[in-house]
C-alpha cells in the first residue's frame, strides 16, 4: 500500500491557529518541528514543575472554547514571533517568550464564560506539547476525511482534525491498520504508534468557530469508535515535501 504525501500542517500554539508548510525537517524521536511549541495553560491547570509534558486537560482548547478552532498561525521562525489571525478579532503578531500578556489580552474574547480562563503560555523544554505522552506526528487520511464527508453530507475542513500529514491515495480507514508499521517518506521513517481519540473540538467549523459537525457521531456509526487518524513517532529523520511516496514498510 503506498500512498502521497499532500499536506503539512503545524500548529505552533496548541490549539491556537494552525500554518501550512512547503517542507519541513523531521528528527528521528522528536515532533514535527515547532509543532505545539507553546501551549496556553488555564487557571485551573496543574503542571509538573520543572515544567514537562502534560496532559491536554490543563490547557485551553477547542473542546471547551469552540472559537478558537478559527484561529490561523503563521511562525517566523527566525524571530520566533507568531502571527494570529481570526475572523473576529484583529490580527496580532508577537513573540510568545516576551509578549505573552498581549497574546492572553487578544484571546481572552474568545473565551467562554464559565470555562477556565487562559493564564499563561508554557512549553516543554525539548519537545512540542502533543495530546499524546511521547513525541508524535499525527497522521490523517483524506480518503477518510471524504468518506465522513459523504456520510454527514456537509464539507469538512482538514483543519478540524490538527493533524500534521495528510496522505492520499489510501482507502478510507486504511491507515487503522498500520499501527506496528513503519513508513517511509523521501528518506524519512515513521513507526505508528496508535490510533487517535477525537474529542468535542472537531465539531466546531475552523472557519467561524461555531459548532456544526456531528463529528463524533459519524465516526461512531462509520467505524465503531471515535478514532480518526494515526500517531507516529519518528525513527530515521529526513526532508519531507508534499509530492513525495508514502511507502508501507
Amino acid at each position: 500500500m503506498s500512498g502521497t504525501l499532500a499536506h503539512i500542517f503545524r500548529h505552533p500554539i496548541k490549539a491556537h491557529g494552525r500554518e501550512a508548510l512547503a517542507s519541513v525537517v523531521l528528527s528521528a524521536g522528536a515532533c514535527l518541528p515547532w509543532d505545539r511549541h507553546w501551549a496556553v495553560a488555564h487557571e485551573a491547570a496543574k503542571l509538573p514543575a520543572p515544567m514537562g509534558w502534560a496532559r491536554c486537560v490543563n490547557f485551553s482548547r477547542g473542546a471547551k472554547a469552540p472559537q478558537l478552532m478559527a484561529i490561523a498561525a503563521t511562525l517566523d521562525e527566525t524571530s520566533g514571533r507568531v502571527t494570529l489571525t481570526h475572523p473576529d478579532r484583529p490580527e496580532i503578531s508577537f513573540d510568545p517568550e516576551t509578549e505573552a500578556e498581549a497574546f492572553l489580552s487578544w484571546v481572552r474574547p474568545l473565551m467562554p464564560e464559565g470555562r477556565a480562563q487562559s493564564t499563561a503560555l508554557t512549553r516543554a523544554p525539548g519537545r512540542g506539547m502533543t495530546d499524546s505522552p511521547f513525541p508524535s506526528v499525527a497522521i490523517l487520511n483524506l480518503a477518510s476525511n471524504r468518506a465522513l464527508t459523504g456520510h454527514l453530507g456537509q464539507e469538512l475542513s482538514l483543519h478540524r482534525w490538527r493533524g500534521n500529514l495528510w496522505i492520499d491515495g489510501w482507502e478510507p480507514w486504511a491507515e487503522f491498520g498500520l499501527v506496528g508499521r513503519e513508513l517511509k517518506i523521501g528518506d524519512a521513517v515513521l513507526k505508528v504508534e496508535q490510533r487517535i481519540t477525537r474529542c468535542k473540538a472537531t465539531t466546531a467549523n475552523p472557519e467561524t468557530g461555531h459548532v456544526d459537525a456531528d463529528t463524533l457521531g459519524g465516526l461512531s456509526a462509520l467505524t465503531g469508535a471515535q478514532d480518526f487518524g494515526i500517531y507516529a513517532t519518528v525513527v530515521t529523520g529526513g526532508a519531507i515535501a508534499p509530492g513525495l511516496t508514502v511507502e508501507v514498510l
